[in-house]
């Protein structure tokens, strides 16, 4: 077998490649289908003739994006995926040459030039396929984007207004819209919002744009809305009409903890409920508890705006208080999809200690919360001088001296003030005149947002229709030991959203090719 094989090897033919003269400038070369050589090719065939290499681009400077024929405009940043696609989109012709590398050639950031370099394959001459790289120079011209114009020019530009409105003492409730316009992307078409005193107005290019805007607040919240149109100009050669138009929103007063002394005509048309309740959750629809016997309704947009009612007291008027004994009376009950237990309690005025030793036998609904020793906030009618109409058409109605609306974790909390929370939340580019306000309004306003986080982190419901995003800044070290605050209301982490940003993107697809 072996000298087989040695014989076999002895007469295999070995193959060479043989070699022609190219017929332009005769060197030796492998033959192809042309006969010429690859520089003999590319001075007879040039296969970038007609297709671009000088192409002028319009670029936002303000929001920084670039205008896709006609009306798209395409944010990117320099030297991203994005921008060099869209750069090769611009390209004519590319359809008659096959695209084998495109890459950017750096250029000075301000010089308004930006610089690709392609490399094209193309079959010339009898079947020959030539590789040929160059370089396209796109020139930069700054315009601005319809919406980027609106805004930085006359305001007036709008065509409709959304006057969103509560007459309220906090702002605790935009906050929560606030939210949920930037889950949903109600406010993506504002061309511009400003916050006024008890409300913000919501700016649209377009009338469609503000009633759909409308309808959305109407889905999450209980609204009386009205519009008007003004005309602000007539064309009588093609008789068309240019109006403005205005959509008032106003957002119903109850808010969540209110105490409301319920009229007896909205008592009745509720099964004679109360007429002391609390509200307990705000939606599209109102929920009122008696903290006394637990029964509870509902109350739509419909039914609170035939019958309006203000608060008694609200969540600014809450003391607190420490529980000294309770005694649990009814068992857990589910009301409303919320649960509750009525108990016996026996409280105290924090503020009281030391001073007198006044204490208050009270009845709660908060009884699978509270423990002897625990903080409770609650309505002190023991020393508030109510001064309420409602009230009075109500003959020898017995005030309780106190009722108890949630348990208190202040204590608890103190150690954590000031240091940043594993999580944060979005903001809306809400324009704000500094003039219109001062320093107590400032801190007016940072401590209702203080108040709203702390609420967050309280109700699982409400943070279940908003979007939380992991905190870059937090480090675990801010915090204190976790036993610290072991009952503190806490939100998990996995309900927590990545933030990502085009840094992001940029660093995982590093991190791939790597």
């Amino acid at each position: 077998m072996a000298a087989n094989g040695t014989v076999a090897d002895m007469f295999t033919v070995q193959q060479t490649m043989g070699q022609v003269l190219c017929c332009m400038c005769g060197i030796s070369m492998p033959p192809n289908a042309a006969n010429m050589c690859v520089n003999c090719i590319r001075s007879q065939v040039d296969i970038t003739e007609g297709l671009q290499k000088h192409v002028t681009i319009l670029h936002c400077p303000e929001c920084n994006s670039y205008l896709q024929p006609p009306k798209t405009w395409i944010k990117a940043q320099l030297e991203s995926k994005e921008l060099l696609t869209f750069c090769i989109k611009r390209l004519k012709n590319l359809n008659k040459i096959r695209l084998v590398q495109a890459e950017f050639i750096w250029t000075e950031p301000h010089s308004k030039r930006i610089k690709v370099k392609l490399k094209i394959q193309k079959e010339v001459l009898n079947g020959a396929i030539l590789e040929q790289a160059y370089v396209v120079e796109y020139v930069q011209q700054e315009n601005m984007c319809e919406s980027c114009r609106r805004v930085q020019t006359n305001p007036d530009q709008f065509v409709a207004v959304v006057q969103v409105r509560q007459h309220v003492s906090h702002r605790r409730t935009f906050f929560y819209l606030e939210q949920l316009i930037l889950k949903h992307g109600a406010a993506a078409q504002a061309v511009n919002i400003k916050q006024v005193h008890e409300g913000v107005d919501f700016f649209f290019a377009n009338r469609s744009h503000g009633s759909k805007f409308v309808n959305f607040l109407g889905s999450v919240v209980p609204i009386l809305s009205r519009n008007d149109k003004q005309q602000v100009s007539h064309d009588g050669k093609s008789n068309t009409y240019n109006y403005k138009y205005t959509f008032s929103v106003q957002i119903c007063p109850i808010c969540k903890e209110d105490l409301i002394c319920l009229p007896p005509k909205a008592a009745s048309s509720l099964g004679n409920l109360g007429p002391l309740v609390l509200c307990t959750k705000v939606s599209t629809n109102i929920m009122l508890l008696d903290p006394f016997t637990l029964r509870h309704a509902f109350m739509d947009a419909n039914q609170y705006w035939r019958v309006p009612f203000r608060s008694l007291l609200s969540g600014r008027q809450l003391v607190e208080y420490i529980v000294l004994d309770i005694e649990v009376n009814v068992g857990l009950t589910t009301v409303g999809g919320m649960k509750y237990s009525l108990a016996d309690a026996q409280v105290a005025r924090v503020s009281d200690f030391g001073k007198n030793d006044t204490i208050f036998n009270v009845k709660t609904h908060l009884g699978h919360l509270l423990n002897p020793g625990d903080n409770a906030l609650g309505f002190d009618f023991y020393g508030a001088n109510t001064n309420d109409m409602e009230m009075d058409k109500y003959k020898g109605l017995n005030l309780p001296d106190v009722i108890l609306v949630k348990k208190s974790y202040e204590e608890r909390r103190q150690k954590k003030r000031g240091k940043p929370r594993p999580w944060k939340l979005n903001n809306l580019p809400i324009e704000v005149e500094p003039s219109s306000r001062g320093r107590t309004d400032d801190a007016k306003e940072d401590q209702d947002y203080e108040k709203f986080l702390e609420e967050l982190e309280e109700d699982q419901e409400m943070r279940s229709k908003i979007a939380l995003y992991r905190n870059k800044a937090y480090h675990p070290s801010d915090t204190t030991s976790m036993t610290d605050g072991e009952d503190a209301p806490s939100v998990p982490l996995e309900e927590f959203l990545n933030d990502l940003t085009l840094e992001d993107d940029q660093q995982e697809d590093e991190e791939m090719e790597g």
